[in-house]
C-alpha cells in the first residue's frame, strides 16, 4: 500500500492544518497582555509490538482535545505501514487517541507525533476570575463516583474530617491537599505511576503511591465534598526551569509520564493542583528532602494553584473502552496500549511491547 494511505496530519478542530492559524495572533495578543509565553513542542511516540499474534492493535493518547488556558493542540501525524490508522475519541471524556491495526503476519510499528503549545498556569486566588463557567453536566461528570474514586463510605468519612472547619471550595480543597503532603507518601517501589484504586488505598489503609494514586486520592476526597475534581493524565517534555531536577524530563520521556490533578472552584474556574509532585520533590531531590527543606516548603507552596507547563496533558479520563478491543475498560489512557489476539499487553512491559517516546522544543 502506499504510505500516503497511512501518514496523514489532523488537528484537533474541523480544519487540519499543521500549525493552525490561531498560532500566531494568540501568540502576540498573550505577549501583549503580559500573559506567560507559550512555547511549542512536537512528541514522538514509536511503538513495535515484538511477539504479535493475530491481529494486533495498538493505542496511543493524543494531546487534550479541548483548548485550556495551558495548552493549545496543534496536530498529529500518524503512521502504520502494512496496517490501518484512525484518530478517535472516547465518547464519555473526549480523550484522544490514535488506533491502528494490523493484520497477522504483519510486523507492527506505529509512530505518531503530537504537536501542542502550553505555558505556565497560575490562579489569582485574591480576585474571582473566572470568564467561562463550566457548565452543569460537566461538572456533574467530575463530582461523581467512579469504579476506582469512591465518594461515599470511608472517603467520605476521611474527606469530612479533614475539611471540618473549613468554609469554601477553596478553603476545603487546600486543606484537603495539605492532608495529602502531610500524610501520604510516595513508593518507588510501585510499578508505573501507580493503578489510581482509591478503593483499595483506602480499604487496606495504604496511603503510599506515585502520581496517578495520590492525585487520584485528592479528586476522591474533593469529590466527595461535592467539589467537582479530575485526574490530567499527560507526560512531561522538558526540563524544569525552577530548579527541581525530579520535575523534569530527564533525557528522552518514554518513563515520564506524569498525572495531575485540577478541582473547579466557582470563583476561578478549574484550579491546578499537584500533591503527588511534592511528595516526589521530598523522595528524589538531592537525596531525600524533609517536609520543611525550603525546596520542599516552596513546591508545597506552588503547586496549589499553579503548574509549571513543562508537561504535557493528555485527557481526564477514567475506566476507558478502547475502540475495538476485546478486552475490558481500562483505568486511564496514560501509557501507550496494545493487545493481540491472544492477550491485552503489559504497558511496562518491554519485552513484549517496545516504544520510546520523545521530545523537542519547537522554535
Amino acid at each position: 500500500m502506499d504510505r500516503r494511505d497511512f501518514l496523514r496530519w489532523t488537528a484537533l478542530a474541523p480544519a487540519g492544518m499543521a500549525v493552525p492559524a490561531w498560532i500566531p495572533d494568540a501568540f502576540a495578543e498573550d505577549a501583549a497582555a503580559g500573559a506567560a509565553p507559550w512555547r511549542m513542542f512536537e512528541v514522538t511516540t514509536q511503538v513495535e509490538v515484538l511477539k504479535p499474534a493475530g491481529v494486533t492493535r495498538v493505542w496511543l493518547p493524543t494531546p487534550l482535545t479541548q483548548d485550556t488556558p495551558f495548552l493549545k493542540a496543534m496536530g498529529n501525524s500518524f503512521d502504520a505501514q502494512g496496517g490501518s490508522t484512525r484518530y478517535a475519541e472516547d465518547p464519555g471524556y473526549a480523550a484522544g487517541m490514535v488506533y491502528a491495526e494490523w493484520p497477522d503476519g504483519v510486523k507492527p510499528v506505529l509512530t505518531l507525533k503530537s504537536r501542542f503549545a502550553t505555558r505556565d498556569i497560575a490562579v489569582d486566588f485574591s480576585k474571582p476570575d473566572n470568564p467561562h463557567p463550566e457548565g452543569m453536566v460537566t461538572l456533574a461528570r467530575f463530582t461523581a463516583a467512579t469504579e476506582h474514586v469512591p465518594t461515599t463510605g470511608a472517603v467520605k468519612d476521611l474527606s469530612s474530617s479533614i475539611v471540618k472547619g473549613a468554609s469554601g471550595d477553596v478553603e476545603k480543597a487546600r486543606a484537603l491537599y495539605e492532608w495529602i503532603v502531610e500524610n501520604t507518601y510516595r513508593d518507588p517501589k510501585t510499578r508505573g505511576c501507580g493503578t489510581g484504586d482509591i478503593n483499595f488505598m483506602i480499604d487496606n489503609h495504604v496511603l503510599g503511591g506515585k502520581c496517578a494514586d495520590l492525585n487520584a486520592l485528592f479528586v476522591a476526597l474533593a469529590r466527595s465534598e461535592g467539589i467537582p475534581a479530575r485526574d490530567v493524565y499527560g507526560i512531561r517534555v522538558a526540563d524544569s526551569r525552577l530548579g527541581y531536577k525530579s520535575l523534569g524530563k530527564g533525557g528522552d520521556i518514554t518513563k515520564g509520564q506524569h498525572c495531575r490533578a485540577e478541582f473547579y472552584s466557582q470563583a476561578h474556574g478549574w484550579v491546578p493542583v499537584d500533591p503527588a509532585d511534592v511528595r516526589k520533590v521530598m523522595l528524589e531531590e538531592a537525596g531525600g528532602k524533609k517536609i520543611d527543606d525550603p525546596m520542599v516548603v516552596a513546591a508545597r507552596k506552588r503547586l496549589f494553584g499553579s503548574w509549571e507547563m513543562n508537561w504535557l496533558a493528555y485527557n481526564y479520563a477514567n475506566d476507558v473502552k478502547l475502540p475495538q478491543s476485546r478486552h475490558g475498560k481500562i483505568a486511564f489512557l496514560m501509557y501507550p496500549q496494545s493487545e493481540t489476539a491472544v492477550e491485552r499487553l503489559d504497558s511496562l512491559d518491554p519485552d513484549h511491547f517496545k516504544y520510546t517516546i520523545t521530545s523537542r522544543e519547537m522554535t
